[in-house]
């Protein structure tokens, strides 16, 4: 079981509440429908006192925990701020040491939009990489000099501290975490569900410092490069090991060891991530794109797309090319253009 909870305080952005707790719910109830032993996601609202809250936009929301005795959470969401959010700030000045402890414990904490100042009060975003909402930047950057602020990046990671800038992005963050709780085909579900035309990866929108999985096994991120640079190409995994200088079983070992999963599999995500981007981004056929991730049988490549994503690739582009489809954006994907040699 997953638990999640968000905090509520008057002037709250109420989609930065609601839209987790959908796409949480979603994942949840999608998974026990292919698997009655998969967990399911406790979604409760916490405020200053349990009972009600009335938000500035006149919605009245339901506070289920008193914020100072939380339970043990896989995440904590601090919800955007509608205009300044100096009043909450204040408000929430008590409070501080309470989410200087939740992050201390190990807990994810995500912040929206100009929520991130919260965290920047705390002083947990010092000498981290943030992000906030895009017309706080230059508030934010001279209230707290000493955070890293991206403003190119829609999110950010440092350990367990996320920020987003705007409700988009929570619901990119989201996806992401689904998938790390319930595996890609869930997440790409979820995805398709929650207009897929506007997502953005998790991968491609974040700026991370220290990445989930991250490792200090030379030789396994010596065989994650070799990986990615042959992927376009006919690619042998016989070859890597001793190209290495190790055994194959000693690198299977160790490479499952520091990233979760077999070489086999780590290929596989990559030419997924790949194809997806591909069929977003590109006018290539799907067997091009085969030929691309150097995969020779385009049914064979349609079988895994959709054993990993839950739909074909043709779907797959049908459902999110309508408005990330961009031509001038062609030349990302030229330089992988052509078949792989023989």
């Amino acid at each position: 079981m997953y638990t999640v909870a968000a905090l509520l305080y008057p002037d709250a952005l109420a989609t930065s509440v609601t839209l987790p707790m959908e796409i949480f719910a979603a994942a949840a109830q999608t998974a026990r429908s292919q698997d009655r032993r998969a967990p399911g996601v406790i979604y409760q609202l916490a405020a200053e006192r349990a009972g009600p809250v009335t938000l500035t936009n006149g919605l009245t929301l339901h506070g289920q925990l008193s914020q100072w005795h939380l339970p043990a959470l896989d995440l904590l969401i601090l919800p955007a701020i509608w205009r300044t959010p100096q009043p909450t700030i204040r408000a929430c000045a008590p409070w501080m040491d309470t989410l200087r402890s939740i992050a201390a414990s190990g807990t994810r904490i995500c912040s929206v939009g100009t929520a991130s100042s919260l965290l920047a009060e705390a002083g947990l975003l010092d000498g981290r990489p943030a992000t906030t909402h895009w017309n706080y930047f230059e508030r934010f950057a001279r209230r707290y000099p000493r955070v890293a602020l991206k403003t190119r990046h829609l999110i950010t990671q440092s350990d367990n501290i996320y920020c987003v800038g705007s409700v988009n992005s929570i619901a990119d963050l989201c996806v992401h975490l689904v998938e790390g709780w319930f595996g890609s085909r869930i997440a790409r579900a979820v995805e398709h569900q929650f207009s897929p035309e506007i997502r953005q990866p998790f991968q491609a929108a974040a700026w991370q410092d220290a990445p989930r999985g991250r490792h200090h096994d030379e030789t396994v991120l010596l065989a994650q490069q070799w990986l990615r640079d042959r992927m376009p190409g006919p690619l042998s995994l016989q070859d890597m090991a001793p190209a290495l200088g190790v055994s194959p079983r000693t690198l299977h070992r160790r490479f499952r060891q520091a990233t979760g999963m077999s070489p086999q599999a780590y290929l596989n995500a990559l030419r997924m991530n790949a194809a997806r981007d591909l069929l977003r981004r590109s006018n290539l056929s799907i067997a091009e794109i085969a030929w691309q991730l150097g995969l020779q049988d385009a049914s064979y490549f349609s079988q895994r797309f959709r054993r990993s994503n839950g739909v074909t690739p043709g779907q797959y582009r049908e459902a999110v090319r309508g408005k990330l489809f961009d031509p001038p954006e062609q030349s990302q994907a030229a330089p992988l253009r052509g078949r792989p040699h023989p």
